[in-house]
């Protein structure tokens, strides 16, 4: 198993609540991270036809079974379980009795908060982070292969072949979760959807012009949109919360959760290919704001970042920290070769807002104290 920078959240989650939930993308690492941490508790899957149904059809005795503590993987499978798990955990109330997994984020949101608030830790496992695939032994690579390969657990641990694993990843995802989570009569049609979505990683996607090339309405754009953030494909960066004045962009930008996934729907098809791709710059930004969620996740913050761009482009930031009434500006740039010149945009934000600090980029090239990071150093910069 390579261990997950996660852990000591969720133990301590586990320290605090009766319950512990872990959701995130199929496929992250969720039950193997579980049984794991709780080696002791019983493991049971309601992603099973027939463990389902002994659970619905008699809620108490199926938890009876737990007497060491349980494991309910993809709890989202059997939502009304839920409050049989709040009466358990309120007449015994033993920290760390239960741990739930899920994937899809708005029904199992909706059930937690109906249910088990107050009774539950959330942590957000997303697929690997560069500091986790380096601490494991595996050569984590240059930036071209980290694009290409991604973080899915599964192709580091089992040395899968991109292509091969993102091909049937995205199958399974679309033949089985799409057809659960929205209404969708032509599913040749939403994957050209997510395809053509791909093609606008790190921008603001404009509904309207992506409801025409889809060939559906803006309305269907935006259902499909939620219906990828709710199983984790992709993720919104918001803008900066201070108003600097109207022409400031109010758009959140659209990242892909694995940028691996999103190689695979750009056509890539082998690592050479990425530094010749036009995207090559806008899977990097995904990259490593990515990374940026990840490495603040891991550790049980918010992932409190942002972005700033003026609707004329004059003035951009393409990440923004905040951290008590403190500003860090990052750009980021997927060249290997530092220039001043990627320090420019800096200054212009600087005027808007005196208190921001000294700005950083993060780029694929060796780090420069003071002035630039690589790629591979996120998660020690991530404030």
């Amino acid at each position: 198993m390579i261990k997950r920078d996660i852990e000591n959240t969720i133990l301590e989650m586990a320290g605090y609540y009766p319950v512990v939930t872990i959701t995130g993308p199929r496929q992250s690492g969720k039950t193997t991270l579980a049984k794991a941490l709780f080696p002791e508790h019983s493991y049971f899957s309601l992603e099973t036809g027939h463990v389902r149904d002994a659970a619905l059809a008699d809620p108490m005795a199926f938890l009876a079974q737990g007497s060491r503590g349980m494991i309910l993987d993809e709890i989202q499978k059997a939502p009304a379980l839920l409050e049989y798990v709040q009466s358990a955990v309120d007449e015994n109330p033993a920290c760390g009795r239960f741990v739930l997994t899920g994937s899809h984020q708005p029904e199992l949101a909706r059930a937690i908060s109906e249910s088990l608030a107050g009774r539950t830790g959330v942590a957000e496992l997303l697929p690997l982070s560069v500091a986790e695939i380096s601490s494991s032994g595996i050569d984590a690579g240059k930036r071209d292969g980290l694009l290409f390969r991604g973080g899915m657990p599964r192709i580091h641990s089992s040395r899968i072949p991109p292509v091969r694993f993102y091909a049937d990843y995205f199958r399974t995802y679309v033949e089985r979760d799409v057809r659960k989570l929205v209404n969708v009569s032509d599913l040749d049609r939403f994957e050209r959807f997510v395809k053509l979505l791909a093609g606008r990683i790190g921008g603001i996607v404009n509904k309207q012009s992506l409801a025409s090339d889809v060939g559906v309405s803006d309305k269907t754009v935006g259902n499909w949109i939620g219906v990828l953030r709710a199983s984790y494909l992709v993720f919104e960066l918001q803008p900066y919360g201070r108003d600097f004045g109207k022409r400031q962009v109010k758009s959140p930008k659209m990242y892909f959760t694995e940028t691996g996934l999103a190689a695979y729907l750009l056509g890539i098809r082998s690592e050479r290919d990425i530094a010749s791709h036009p995207l090559v710059g806008n899977l990097f930004e995904n990259f490593v704001v990515s990374e940026a969620v990840k490495s603040r996740l891991n550790r049980g913050l918010e992932p409190d970042i942002s972005f700033y761009r003026n609707s004329s482009g004059t003035v951009e930031i393409d990440l923004i920290f905040e951290d008590r009434g403190r500003v860090f500006p990052v750009e980021i740039k997927s060249s290997s070769t530092f220039d001043t010149s990627m320090t420019r945009r800096f200054r212009p934000f600087s005027d808007l807002c005196p208190e921001a600090e000294k700005g950083l980029v993060v780029y694929s090239g060796e780090t420069i104290p003071g002035i630039a990071a690589n790629f591979a150093d996120v998660a020690e910069w991530c404030v």
